[in-house]
């Protein structure tokens, strides 16, 4: 029966002992805010002798409790098991502070020892101990007190396994000398959580930006990066503050003036019709960085040919690694890298001494060079 923490007294007495790892999930809302909101907090501790772990369901919602939680979080003494932990990472951070350290991720771990790419956990908790879980309280309210017996067991099973898991995964990672690698994978999700902020380029994601000019294109950056804080300030869903498609129309054709833009609002069913001022010294605030704004339309004439080589390559050598499709190195790494010419983070440390000796020479070569083989 897993044990109901509401005081930091009550989580802090189950530290007395401090454990070498610990199980960790959360469940959290996301829905009409920006940031994700922290509801559950599930632990599983180890204790001498006992068959099974302890499990702690953590109401954060109680008062001290994320305080509490904090340095349990940072102690980098404990190895936190985790499955694909990068929205509860976020969720930490925001609630309480700090980004837990170190990780073992069970999904990337499973990638790694090749099993398979982005398991869920149920999927792989069957694979490796061949208990079937529950499914039922996926879309569950969170956020409502109390919590069903149903909710209960469903968050208590989100970590009741991480330890067989770990053991199973960190010993095929330690057969195929990968440990490392997953080390290194894991260090760098921490990084990315801790100094998550605002997207620099965000206009690269998003397709449309490809039709627009250069000039266009800087506007909607200053529009999105504007979106972006005030979303985070506001708390509130980016949509929620100008959605894309709107977005794109005003940086499309900049209005000539307020009262343009204005009546452009007031056109758009989704528009914010109130922060028209606003959004109007938005798209006037030049950014110091905008001679460096990368073109999104590059993809409209990049070299297809040569990035088909370069993902061959890949495939050919993540089929000799045995790493499934996409763990190597995604389309999107690819592509930066054939854009940019700099390797980016994503593909450094033990991937690019994997792929480096495959893929100079294909950067190395004229581009278009390869048209001319037939």
């Amino acid at each position: 029966m897993p044990d109901w923490i509401t005081t930091p007294a009550a989580l802090q007495a189950h530290f007395e002992v401090k454990p070498t790892r610990i199980g960790l999930d959360t469940e959290f809302i996301r829905e009409r805010t920006y940031w994700p909101q922290l509801a559950l907090v599930q632990i599983a501790i180890e204790r001498e002798g006992e068959a099974e772990p302890t499990i702690l369901l953590v109401d954060p919602l109680r008062p001290g409790i994320a305080a509490a939680l904090a340095p349990i979080l940072a102690d980098t003494d404990i190895l936190k098991i985790v499955h694909s932990p990068s929205e509860d990472l976020v969720a930490f951070k925001h609630a309480c502070g700090v980004v837990p350290k170190p990780l073992f991720d069970t999904q990337q771990a499973a990638a790694l020892a090749g099993i398979g790419s982005g398991l869920g956990y149920q999927k792989l908790v069957e694979q490796l101990t061949g208990v079937a879980l529950a499914k039922g309280e996926t879309r569950s309210d969170w956020m409502r007190r109390p919590l069903s017996p149903s909710q209960l067991e469903y968050a208590a099973d989100d970590v009741l396994h991480l330890f067989a898991m770990h053991d199973a995964l960190d010993g095929m990672l330690g057969q195929l000398g990968r440990r490392e690698w997953l080390a290194e994978d894991a260090a760098r999700t921490v990084i990315n959580a801790e100094n998550e902020g605002p997207e620099r380029w965000p206009h690269l994601s998003m397709r449309s930006a490809q039709f627009l000019d250069q000039a266009a294109q800087r506007r909607l950056v200053r529009l999105l990066r504007w979106r972006d804080v005030y979303a985070r300030d506001s708390d509130k869903p980016r949509s929620w503050i100008l959605d894309n498609e709107l977005a794109v129309a005003i940086a499309r054709q900049a209005p000539a003036d307020l009262d343009a833009l204005q009546r452009q609002l007031d056109a758009h069913p989704k528009a914010p019709r109130k922060l028209g001022e606003t959004i109007w010294a938005a798209l006037a605030a030049v950014q110091p960085d905008e001679d460096q704004t990368p073109d999104a339309g590059v993809a409209e004439t990049r070299d297809k040919q040569r990035l088909r080589l370069l993902q061959d390559a890949v495939a050919t050598r993540s089929a000799a690694l045995g790493l499934p499709d996409g763990v190597l190195a995604s389309r999107r790494w690819l592509e930066a890298l054939l854009d940019h010419g700099d390797w980016p983070d994503a593909l450094s440390g033990w991937r690019r001494a994997a792929l480096e000796p495959d893929l100079a020479p294909l950067l190395a070569a004229p581009a278009n060079a390869s048209s001319s083989r037939g």
